[in-house]
């Protein structure tokens, strides 16, 4: 599996990843915040980060990174393909490549919690809603 640059073109497949991962690890989106927030991300959140993805050998999209000014805005992993170290290869580059030293993270998706944990980032602040002003407490993690 080789780490390449998302082009425009790419969105609306990473945007089907964005939504497989959310279903599978965000149980606490209802239907009417994912359907708010996808226009959102593919309008504002991605042209705002470098995105990198990760796909098969059939050039399909298993996962994604988007990183902004050393933090990583975004990380996403197809739910098939979770727990097979495709996620921790894209923080792996996203800390040699962009430096990456913070991350925020919903409290109540407690395994991506643990993920950042153990490489290494720690909680350094909360806030109690998103930056949507939903209520979906952020944690702010930094190494």
């Amino acid at each position: 599996m080789k780490i390449e640059q998302v082009l425009p073109s790419d969105y609306p497949e990473l945007l089907a990843v964005w939504e497989d991962s959310v279903r599978a690890t965000h149980s606490f989106i209802s239907e009417d915040d994912i359907a708010f927030f996808k226009p959102i991300i593919v309008e504002q959140a991605f042209p705002a980060v470098e995105l990198r993805c990760i796909k098969d050998d059939q050039g399909k999209i298993l996962a994604f990174i988007g990183v902004h000014e050393h933090k990583v805005e975004m990380l996403f992993v197809l739910n098939a393909k979770r727990g097979q170290g495709i996620g921790k290869e894209l923080m792996q580059y996203a800390l040699t490549r962009f430096q990456v030293n913070s991350v925020d993270v919903n409290e109540q998706n407690p395994q991506a919690v643990g993920f950042y944990q153990a490489l290494g980032f720690n909680i350094k602040s909360r806030s109690p809603v998103d930056d949507m002003g939903k209520p979906f407490p952020i944690l702010h993690l930094a190494l």
